[in-house]
């Protein structure tokens, strides 16, 4: 019986190099997708070496038309591509008003653009399978965007969002979705000298954050914060989001911003 195939982006190195270790410990074959092809090939030898697995290198960088267009078909076409961890993804952007257009405009394409056109590329065949998993890496930022920079939180709220639409599409026809949701974590995303001014009991080494996030997958989790001690805080704030519901489109304007209201 042919493997399963996990296809992993940003997969030369931290979270998703982690990721990709993981999947091949538990026997599936890999795609592994980044820019730098010398990086892909020096870990894809050593995950075939230690865990007996294919894989395969696809260099792509997901900012660009043609190298999205490239893992998007490669989606579309290849049946044994059961699983996708959309992980590819840039932060750093600085403050709002000494922004870099060019920087930002790639940062929305990798973060937002290349994971909706990826998950769009593979959801129809899952779907009609009933089967499969889509795992997307957002960030914490995304609950609480006034905390760090203005464009990634938006980037990354916008990943929750999605994951959480995709969890409602898909889950009925069995395909698994999970969004996790990392604080800060020991990546070359972040500077070891930033890294040095936080304190050590924020940040967390990258492969206990991959651990936590693959538990979380195996326990149904939709949505997985991995340094968060208590579930029941997830589902207190979601429990009342959802309160708000019944009263987010109503025929009438509130009380409050009547004309009446303004003295």
């Amino acid at each position: 019986m042919t493997k399963e195939t996990f296809l992993v982006t940003g997969a030369s190195d931290g979270i998703g190099a982690v990721y990709a270790d993981r999947l091949a410990g538990r026997g599936y074959n890999l795609v592994l997708v980044a820019r730098r092809a010398e990086k892909l090939q020096s870990l894809a030898a050593q995950l075939k070496k230690v865990h007996g697995v294919s894989v395969e290198v696809l260099a792509a960088d997901l900012s660009n038309a043609q190298g999205l267009e490239k893992v998007e078909n490669r989606l579309r076409e290849d049946s044994q591509i059961t699983g996708l961890v959309n992980n590819a993804g840039i932060a750093g952007e600085g403050n709002i008003t000494e922004l870099d257009p060019s920087y930002v405009t790639g940062m929305i394409h990798l973060n937002i653009l290349a994971v909706t056109r990826l998950t769009a590329a593979i959801a129809p065949r899952l779907s009609s399978r009933g089967k499969g998993t889509i795992i997307n890496i957002t960030s914490v930022t995304a609950l609480m965007p006034a905390a760090f920079t203005a464009v990634y939180p938006a980037t990354k709220a916008f990943v929750l969002a999605f994951t959480e639409a995709l969890q409602a599409q898909l889950a009925p026809s069995g395909v698994r979705v999970q969004g996790v949701l990392p604080g800060i974590t020991r990546t070359a995303i972040w500077e070891e000298e930033k890294l040095s001014t936080i304190p050590a009991a924020m940040v967390m080494d990258v492969n206990d954050m991959v651990d936590a996030a693959m538990v979380g997958l195996d326990l149904g989790e939709v949505l997985t914060i991995p340094s968060l001690p208590d579930s029941a805080d997830l589902e207190t704030y979601l429990s009342a989001r959802s309160a708000l519901r019944p009263n987010l489109s109503l025929a009438n304007p509130a009380a409050r911003y009547s004309i009446t209201a303004v003295k």
